[in-house]
């Protein structure tokens, strides 16, 4: 009688201590990632053979491509998501409806909305919360720091630059669209993390490219994504564009392209994109 007693005090003290009796979770076996930042982090984790659907901005790690594509233009459905039979989809905050959670609620799908931040701190708090979304705590601790160190690394180094450059950042999908990402966007937070400043100035997000605005912010670099650069025909192109050649971009031919997956997640490979933005703005 004694020893069941004790039993039974042990049992109350570890439920008053927040301790569950039934086993934990299972870790996800089937996920769905609806960014390039959630996918590379997945994939970091140990995870990428549960990956079964991506979004369109997966591209990363290379494997990626294979996968199927939940999405057209960014855009997803409950039941283009439900059709891969996930129990874990992950999404950035924000960007799933409530009527598309409800109904992935529905089916028994677990959905995390996971936040981001662009900034250091911001992406080692992201890929704790992806490894918390997955079960594996411990390894988001072990990866967050590995990363930590990588990219304080990396910001020694860009320390080491004597060059603060002007960087005008220019979206392109052709000429019929382009933009410029001004100030708190995920673009000037790597610029200034690269050791680069943001020539545009006085606007928040993005806006519409004019040739006005070229002129005035008088760029040392013009900075673009791969795809986009290839969309207005390359760098000579981009060099004969009306008023290029009146900056100092222009007249020191510094265009530079870069992955845009890379520059952008803000995640496990934060430190290769200071590096590489870095090197390409000296």
């Amino acid at each position: 009688m004694k020893v069941f007693i004790t039993y039974i005090k042990s049992i109350s003290l570890l439920l008053l201590l927040g301790f569950s009796l039934n086993a934990r979770a299972a870790a996800p076996k089937r996920i769905i990632t609806l960014s390039g930042a959630l996918t590379e982090t997945v994939d970091a984790l140990g995870f990428g053979k549960s990956i079964v659907a991506v979004d369109v901005t997966s591209i990363y790690p290379a494997y990626i491509a294979s996968l199927p594509k939940v999405s057209k233009n960014r855009t997803v459905s409950a039941e283009g998501l439900i059709s891969f039979k996930p129990d874990l989809v992950l999404a950035p905050e924000g960007s799933v409806s409530k009527e598309i959670a409800y109904q992935l609620q529905s089916a028994g799908i677990n959905l995390v909305n996971i936040k981001q931040e662009y900034s250091v701190n911001g992406s080692i708090a992201f890929i704790k919360a992806v490894a918390a979304a997955l079960q594996v705590q411990a390894k988001g601790e072990a990866l967050a720091k590995q990363t930590q160190a990588k990219v304080n690394k990396a910001l020694a180094e860009v320390k080491k630059s004597t060059k603060a450059p002007k960087v005008l950042f220019i979206y392109a999908r052709g000429t019929g669209v382009m933009l410029v990402a001004g100030q708190n966007t995920n673009i000037d937070a790597i610029i200034g993390l690269a050791g680069g400043k943001n020539a545009a100035q006085g606007f928040d997000n993005f806006k519409p490219y004019t040739t006005e605005s070229l002129i005035e912010s008088n760029p040392d670099v013009i900075l673009m994504f791969d795809f986009g650069l290839s969309s207005l025909g390359g760098a000579d192109a981009v060099l004969k564009m009306p008023g290029v050649a009146q900056t100092n971009a222009g007249k020191n031919k510094k265009i530079v392209q870069m992955d845009g997956e890379l520059l952008i997640n803000f995640s496990v490979r934060l430190d290769q994109a200071i590096t590489g933005l870095n090197k390409n703005l000296q």
